[in-house]
């Protein structure tokens, strides 16, 4: 429910942004009617103008209505929006249109556009909080820690229920007036049942408990955010989020946690995939798929169920480079691996083998850039050897990776290479950007040409 409501709400908002806007065209146009020499705008302009307010609003977030933010907040960041969109459309509609009442018709629009943005973005603002105090969209949270400001914090959470945060209650290993859940331990024993979305952290908590905490989080893909403190000493880039005059910090925010930029890599990923479909695969897929069927009995494509975003198992797709075998799914492919065939050879040498993976990316299970994905059992034996090993799965798998580019590609034959893979993997996720991700696929071309060698 609530991942459908972040994946529908964004769109929505939008849409009767745009409906807003054309009633403000609308209206700012009828008060003009009468005179003659002003007919308005003309109708071929509306729509690049609906286009350069959709461009605003998107790169600004505006549909970003934090759960702690004021409506006043909701209402600055819209002015921030209207300035930008009446500057531009001045200076392309203004200097065109000569007549005398041109500029008492450009304020009429930003009056109106002031006024119904304003009563849109607002009402949708308090909607939107009165829909999270009846119980929907709501987080489940803890504290971990009591005393001082973590009180201070629960009683918030207990007076404005329409920041849509449902308090649990707290652990804590030093309390002994009966009011926690239990000690840390047992934190750690009921999160995932409790199905929690935040963890607060208190100051008071001793950081090797904190790292702990953070480290337990990114494996299970928990939202951390620590009640501030001086004794607080972590290596991590911190953003605030306010509750009404508290705030606290936000330890493992990533970038894809923003809606644009996942729509941005969607996008990308989703025109790139069906380029590939359309003018590569769809004459690939026969003609490799009959070099299989010629050399080996069985399938064409090799499928096998490996884990995604948030550890969903997915089914991945690839051009089958061995002869069926049973240890598939635990024995990795080693140098003059008798299992290959001689067309797998050559596809795995070229990464041909990977290729059906863009079917993989046009579904949505994954992504052109992104960690590797590893096959099941590998994850579990990684998991156990590697620390933080599954923050890698908080975005989705990708077809190549900054750990393929850099080298770590193929067989691991030592634990070296896999926690190389697993700190790359890291601070792609870490430092992502749509340009992070066209220099990896440029890499990953010059990998491939100069580095075939590597791949099997």
């Amino acid at each position: 429910m609530k991942n459908r409501f972040y994946k529908y709400f964004p769109w929505l908002f939008v849409l009767g942004d745009i409906l807003t806007v054309s009633f403000s065209f609308f209206i700012s146009n009828k008060v003009f009617q009468p005179f003659e020499e002003f007919k308005g705008l003309d109708f071929p302009t509306f729509p690049a103008f609906i286009m350069i307010w959709m461009v605003i609003t998107i790169l600004k977030e505006d549909f970003k209505i934090g759960r702690t933010n004021e409506a006043d907040q909701t209402f600055k960041k819209l002015i921030g929006s209207l300035a930008w969109f009446l500057v531009i459309i001045s200076m392309i509609w203004m200097p065109f249109h000569d007549n005398s009442l041109r500029l008492l018709s450009f304020l009429s629009l930003a009056a109106s556009l002031l006024v119904f943005l304003g009563i849109y973005r607002v009402g949708v603002h308090l909607i939107l909080r009165k829909y999270r105090e009846t119980g929907y969209n709501y987080r489940r949270a803890v504290i971990l820690g009591t005393g001082g400001t973590s009180d201070q914090l629960a009683q918030v959470f207990r007076l404005r229920r329409d920041f849509g945060i449902k308090f649990l209650g707290y652990y804590d290993d030093k309390d002994g007036s009966g009011q926690t859940r239990g000690n840390i331990e047992k934190f750690f024993e009921e999160a995932i049942n409790l199905n929690i979305d935040q963890i607060y952290i208190s100051e008071h908590l001793e950081e090797k408990k904190v790292r702990k905490i953070i480290n337990f989080a990114d494996e299970h893909y928990i939202k951390v955010k620590v009640i501030p403190g001086g004794s607080l000493q972590l290596e991590k880039n911190l953003s605030f989020s306010k509750y009404g005059d508290f705030f606290v910090i936000n330890v493992n925010e990533i970038p894809l946690d923003n809606a644009f930029n996942r729509m941005f890599k969607r996008a990308f990923d989703i025109v790139f995939s069906a380029f590939v479909l359309v003018f590569i695969l769809s004459w690939l897929i026969p003609l490799v798929g009959l070099l299989i069927k010629l050399e080996s009995k069985g399938p064409i494509f090799f499928i096998q169920e490996r884990n995604g975003e948030n550890n969903k198992v997915f089914i991945c797709l690839k051009f089958r480079s061995m002869t069926p075998n049973d240890y598939a799914d635990t024995k990795q492919a080693v140098k003059n691996d008798p299992r290959i065939t001689r067309i797998g050879s050559f596809l795995r040498m070229t990464s041909l083998d990977e290729m059906p993976q863009f079917i993989n990316v046009l579904l949505g299970d994954m992504s052109i850039v992104g960690p590797r994905p590893h096959t099941i059992p590998m994850n579990r034996v990684f998991k156990t050897q590697i620390e933080k090993y599954n923050s890698r799965h908080k975005i989705k798998p990708g077809i190549t990776g900054l750990a393929q580019v850099k080298g770590y590609r193929g067989e691991i034959e030592n634990p070296h290479q896999i926690r190389s893979r697993v700190k790359l993997d890291y601070f792609y996720i870490q430092n992502w950007s749509i340009l992070f991700d066209l220099k990896i696929c440029i890499l990953t071309v010059y990998e491939l040409i100069v580095n075939r060698e590597n791949a099997y």
